[in-house]
């Protein structure tokens, strides 16, 4: 009988990661697991063995270099070295020396989280009162909060990481020389994080440009606090290692890093230690993750199209708006101002501790603002011009695959279609760069219009090309050698299967790929991500109306006065220590 060779049958390698709560925070065990699939009707190639490549010698990747990874976030390389760790107190300054480690540039996101849900590796958040709806498509490049400790390390060890150390955060946030504060030593401002009620809420992950740490990591301070890996214990700066500290083997909490959107000044410093019970899952907790050594994780099959932002211009020009405070008064016990603003003004407080009623009177377009009871305040109305915009124009831009995809226009969809390693009559393809192997030359994966490599690479300058990080040169990103695949790549992330005659890896039933990168928004009309900014207030366009309202009524704290220790008093996230009273104050006041 005729053997129907529409038919076949392909190996598929799905990886199955051991997940776990606890212990080091290193590279997760992978279990090969071999099933057979249904493939494409299509003829299986003959796999033939491939000749040994000429080695490739690379300069390894430098500080502050940054890779794309496999969950749609940015990786940021930390080099091996020492660094200044505490501020005093309770966390007396220590020289520490770490292994080089890669940690997300910003914190996980709504979106990256979402699709270790879909793929079956995390468990939804908790949606905590007052926190972003997280499956709220507006809210998708803010950070996910509603995670306990346990949440957090599952999604890192699904993306194969896990939480960072207190060592590794804290050398991440101030950099090698022990910033003050990520940025350097200016004072906290609105236009640096997210702090302070500023907003009052949760920002993007990539909206403080200005307020960057050393190595180019977003939000170390402000916006949500951070589960780091260790568990907390008050003396442990006193006994730790001066090499690689991991925390404690056992506690009753877990440590916490950085602050929050409601966090006052004087308590953003990212070198503070805090602590909170791992089952906790607050509404301005959140987390990132470290990749101790980056495997090289085979392609996705499809991902989506991008809009290069570093040819994307702005408007920057306009008219400003006017705003100016005409009265205060006290009434029934609360403080109020008055501000006067321009028509066709668009306005928003700087957080939580106003409450502000828009009145048109006689021709004046004024802004009635009750502040917090029981103090005098200074806050900010910030008022913009909404013809005022910083977003790119990208009407006259062409989206872009990585090396390796075609892209379907229609769609904004990039197919993985890897090509042979041997040069055309025309050289390499756009997106790929010729190099000599063994005097023969071979097209290999470069970088992307947006100077970004392939998800997992980084580019080499001495290599000439987009490699691995674990130094493995052999893997063939966008070139087409299925034997040579299988001998190189580590594999799929949990919840997609590695599709042998592709190559690649297809997303199992209800999961996804990584769609657009924080700080983009998928535009229908040209079926690509395109960059979208939000803005630090005090942007483009606009200006800050402060407002003072006055102390009308004496109140009673009851929650943070009783409290005497310093290190008590900085734990519960309701306080703040007051250094020059000595004493436990509100976060915001009651």
């Amino acid at each position: 009988m005729k053997r129907v060779r529409n038919m076949i049958l392909g190996l598929t390698l799905s990886l199955m990661f051991i997940l776990s709560s606890c212990g080091t925070p290193t590279p997760e065990v992978v279990t090969v697991v071999v099933t057979a699939t249904n493939s494409p009707a299509t003829e299986v190639p003959v796999a033939q063995p491939t000749a040994p490549l000429a080695p490739i010698n690379l300069g390894g990747p430098q500080g502050g270099e940054t890779i794309k990874w496999i969950d749609g976030s940015v990786l940021v390389y930390i080099p091996t070295g020492s660094f200044t760790m505490g501020y005093g107190g309770d966390a007396p300054i220590h020289s520490i020396s770490l292994d080089a480690y890669w940690i997300q540039q910003t914190k996980v996101t709504n979106r990256m989280y979402d699709q270790c849900v879909r793929a079956g590796g995390c468990t939804s958040p908790t949606q905590e009162l007052g926190g972003p709806v997280f499956t709220n498509p507006s809210f998708a490049s803010n950070p996910v909060v509603g995670v306990t400790w346990d949440q957090a390390q599952a999604y890192c060890s699904w993306m194969q990481g896990g939480l960072p150390t207190e060592a590794q955060w804290e050398k991440a946030a101030r950099g090698a020389n022990g910033n003050t504060y990520p940025w350097g030593e200016a004072e906290p401002t609105c236009g640096l994080l997210n702090f302070g009620n500023c907003y009052g809420r949760t920002t993007n992950v990539n909206t403080y440009e200005d307020g960057k740490s050393p190595f180019g990591l977003y939000d170390m301070t402000g916006n949500v606090f951070e589960w780091v890996f260790d568990w907390y214990d008050e003396a442990y700066y006193t006994t730790s290692p001066t090499a690689n500290p991991t925390g404690p083997l056992t506690g009753k909490y877990r440590g916490v890093r950085g602050s929050s959107f409601e966090t006052e000044d004087i308590q953003v410093l990212p070198a503070i230690r805090r602590y909170n019970e791992p089952t906790d899952a607050g509404r301005a907790t959140g987390f990132r993750c470290v990749v101790q050594n980056p495997q090289p994780f085979a392609p996705y099959c499809q991902l989506t199209a991008h809009i290069p932002v570093n040819q994307v211009e702005s408007a920057t020009s306009c008219e400003m708006p006017e705003g100016v405070v005409v009265n205060q008064y006290c009434q029934n016990g609360d403080g109020y101002g008055v501000a006067q603003i321009s028509f066709g003004s668009t306005w928003e407080e700087s957080g939580t501790r106003i409450q502000c009623e828009e009145n048109i009177d006689g021709g004046i377009r004024s802004l009635t603002c009750k502040g917090p009871r029981g103090i005098e305040s200074t806050n900010e109305v910030i008022v913009c011009n909404p013809a005022c915009t910083n977003q790119p124009d990208v009407s006259s831009l062409n989206a872009f695959c990585d090396a390796g995809y075609t892209l379907d226009p229609g769609t904004g969809k990039c197919t993985y279609t890897p090509i042979l390693a041997q040069p055309g009559a025309g050289g390499c393809p756009l997106g790929y760069v010729t190099i000599q192997r063994g005097g023969v030359q071979v097209c290999a994966a470069g970088p992307a219009p947006d100077n970004s490599c392939p998800i997992g690479l980084y580019f080499d300058d001495l290599a000439g090309m987009c490699v691995s990080p674990n130094g493995e040169t052999n893997a063939p990103f966008g070139i087409d050698d299925s034997v040579l695949a299988g001998q190189t790549y580590a594999g799929c992330v949990n919840g997609y299967a590695y599709n042998e005659n592709f190559q690649c890896c297809q997303a199992a039933v209800g999961a996804v790929p990584p769609s657009c990168a924080p700080g983009f928004i998928f535009d229908d009309s040209i079926a690509a991500c395109v960059p979208v900014q939000e803005e630090a207030l005090g942007g483009t366009g606009c200006i800050a109306v402060r407002i003072n309202t006055v102390k009308c009524v004496q109140l009673e704290d009851k929650v943070c006065a009783p409290i005497k220790e310093e290190n008590r008093c900085v734990a519960n996230l309701q306080c703040k220590w007051n250094e020059k009273a000595d004493a436990c104050d509100p976060r915001v006041k009651p």
